[in-house]
């Protein structure tokens, strides 16, 4: 922690490993504040917070640390703040067996040289900066978090519960993490391959009148024609106009926007039902399940199947028997 901190992205991982321990009915985990001080720790928006350690006494401290998370905050983009705490990153990641970090803190890791050669994320509006910066990290600018090796990151605000939710799966297996979603009342664990936007969100509204009358209609018509050409004619303009006039009022290729839709609809249908993996690609616009697999492995990294398995609302025997499918600047 450190003056500046968010704090949802303290509290939600704090929060997800003590319900674990209350879950487990002992401590599994134990979780300690440390800055660069004992005492006072200013949050953002006016709360003061007592830490308990300071960053040498976890340094030279008897006890190894287990899993250390570098909360995120405004206070990142405060050089006096900050680079007394990137000073000393190196040294506590030297003594944990994995290391993490939520929304921008990962630019404090990045910093400390701690994530050269990985693959990380941040906060939307932080992922350019971390790009530029720090051009020895793979940044995945559009991931709920992302998990490589012994480092693990997030992006902003309510995805540190994400996080927090996806350690505790690896440590201790999904039946535990899905308990403490629901008893938090989180409608669904996101896998870190999710974006941090709805496609809906993400995309501009088109300015043209018959461009924004064609992007609302999309989102319940996925299982029509979605072409080009199809989409340009309900529009009632040429197809090379049509493209055209989408791509740079909405930011997205008529064919971009169409997918990232479909994606998002058989996720829901995914979590909320129990039809096979087939039925669900026809339904959002695809002839073949195959099709769905190959769009899923792509762009969220995992499978229909392993996606329904992790993160299905619905009671196991209402799912459906296996279908044969393989399984920047800060923001303000």
């Amino acid at each position: 922690m450190y003056d500046g901190i968010q704090l949802t992205e303290l509290a939600g991982p704090m929060d997800v490993f003590n319900a674990a321990n209350t879950e487990v009915g002992g401590a599994v985990y134990r979780v300690v504040t440390a800055s660069t001080r004992v005492g006072a720790v200013s949050v953002h928006g006016g709360l003061r917070i007592h830490v308990e350690h300071s960053l040498q006494d976890v340094i030279h401290g008897e006890a190894d640390i287990d899993t250390m998370i570098v909360i995120g905050g405004l206070g990142v983009f405060d050089a006096a703040v900050s680079s007394e705490v990137v000073r000393q990153l190196p040294a506590l990641a030297g003594r944990s067996r994995r290391v993490a970090a939520v929304c921008a803190g990962s630019i404090l890791l990045a910093a400390a040289g701690l994530l050269d050669g990985y693959r990380a994320t941040t906060h939307w509006g932080s992922a350019q900066l971390l790009a530029e910066r720090f051009p020895q990290v793979r940044v995945e600018p559009d991931r709920i978090y992302v998990h490589d090796r012994d480092r693990w990151t997030s992006a902003g605000v309510t995805a540190s519960v994400d996080l927090a939710l996806a350690l505790v799966e690896n440590d201790h297996g999904v039946e535990l993490a899905q308990s403490i979603a629901r008893g938090f009342v989180v409608f669904t664990r996101r896998p870190g391959g999710q974006t941090q936007f709805s496609a809906q969100l993400r995309a501009q509204n088109a300015r043209t009148p018959a461009v924004r009358a064609v992007q609302d209609w999309l989102p319940d018509h996925l299982d029509r024609d979605l072409s080009v050409a199809a989409l340009a004619g309900r529009a009632g303009m040429s197809e090379r106009n049509f493209a055209r006039a989408f791509r740079a009022e909405t930011g997205s290729t008529p064919a971009e926007l169409v997918e990232r839709l479909r994606i998002e609809a058989a996720c829901r249908l995914l979590e909320t039902t129990g039809l096979t993996v087939g039925a669900i690609a026809r339904t959002v616009g695809y002839k073949h399940g195959e099709t769905l697999h190959r769009v899923f492995s792509r762009r969220l990294a995992t499978t229909p199947d392993r996606y329904r398995q992790h993160f299905s609302t619905s009671s196991q025997a209402d799912r459906p028997q296996p279908t044969g499918l393989i399984d920047t600047t800060p923001p303000h």
